[in-house]
């Protein structure tokens, strides 16, 4: 089979298209024929090995992934790893048949993006009706996914977005106020002002700085929910607002859903995915779709910060 594979970390050019030998599916696994591999922030963590679970060289990357299993059932899947690929071997747990009203192109972000922004929200920072929530990279696939879930619980979304096309983006998708995430010296001030006051939540994945603003715009007893660091930069949390406030601060990284105990929540999120999407109260953003042999020109466009929504490899190309 074809696969993109990585034998050194580093920039989008270690990204290589090879033959490779099948992979052998072991008990709990399926093979699945794959037709889309969905591309997300974390695949640059690990090109770059800056991601939270070190990997071992030769990599294939790509964590979700649309395909068909060996009866033709089409389903949507989480991989560990090894999704950029013709071919992959997932467990029977972690994937799940799309109905008839959902194309491969929209559900290919809902296994990964669309089930952490479902979580982010709901398990753990518990976002209800009449709350404010900040949402940053509001116009990135798990972003405009969120703000969409948000609005649709009733709660007023702040979203934050570096250009004028991703800010009216998320303003399209239901977003009560937007803010520009590039000047970040008075942002607290302008997320405050945008809310009305303090906020209740934020939805955090730049780190640096930005963090820094986001925490200090929540309210006493605000959720933060942390579950990425885009800008490189890692920073500690300032303790003394965190306790001054009494915020509670939560980072959260969707593999620890994977277990087996604990599927029933993704199923259940997915259902819910699904059912959204199907009746087009869920709105997946195409932020483009590469050839397979495309991915480095694929990494270099979600790199650089100006694609908006799912990017995406197409395995038939």
């Amino acid at each position: 089979m074809r696969a993109v594979i990585m034998h050194r970390f580093g920039g989008p050019e270690v990204l290589s298209l090879e033959d490779v030998p099948d992979p052998e599916p072991r008990r709990a696994e399926v093979l699945l024929n794959v037709t889309r591999s969905g591309i997300n922030y974390a695949d640059i963590h690990v090109r770059e090995n800056t991601y939270l679970s070190p990997v071992e060289l030769p990599y294939i990357p790509g964590n979700e992934v649309v395909g068909t299993t060996p009866e033709g059932k089409r389903v949507v899947a989480l991989t560990q790893g090894g999704g950029y690929a013709e071919k992959v071997a997932v467990r029977r747990t972690l994937h799940w048949e799309i109905p008839d009203s959902v194309s491969d192109q929209q559900a290919v972000p809902l296994a990964l993006q669309g089930n952490t922004a479902w979580h982010l929200l709901f398990t753990v920072a518990r976002v209800a009706e009449g709350e404010k929530v900040v949402i940053s990279a509001a116009g990135g696939g798990v972003g405009s996914l969120a703000v969409q879930l948000a609005t649709q619980v009733g709660a007023k979304v702040i979203a934050l977005a570096s250009t004028e096309e991703k800010r009216q983006l998320a303003l399209n998708l239901g977003a009560s106020a937007v803010v520009d995430s590039t000047a970040e010296e008075d942002l607290t001030d302008r997320i405050r002002e945008a809310a009305g006051g303090p906020v209740h939540a934020a939805l955090e994945m730049t780190g640096g700085s930005t963090l820094h603003q986001i925490v200090a715009a929540l309210a006493p007893r605000g959720r933060l929910a942390v579950y990425g660091f885009a800008s490189g930069e890692l920073t500690n949390v300032p303790v003394h607002t965190v306790l001054q406030n009494s915020i509670t601060v939560a980072g959260f990284w969707l593999p620890h859903l994977y277990a087996a105990e604990r599927g029933t929540l993704l199923a259940r999120s997915t259902k819910g995915l699904f059912a959204a999407v199907s009746t087009g109260s869920l709105k997946v953003i195409d932020g483009g779709t590469y050839p397979l042999g495309d991915a480095e020109e694929a990494h270099r466009t979600l790199g650089s910060r100006s694609a908006t929504g799912k990017v995406s490899l197409d395995t038939g190309k």
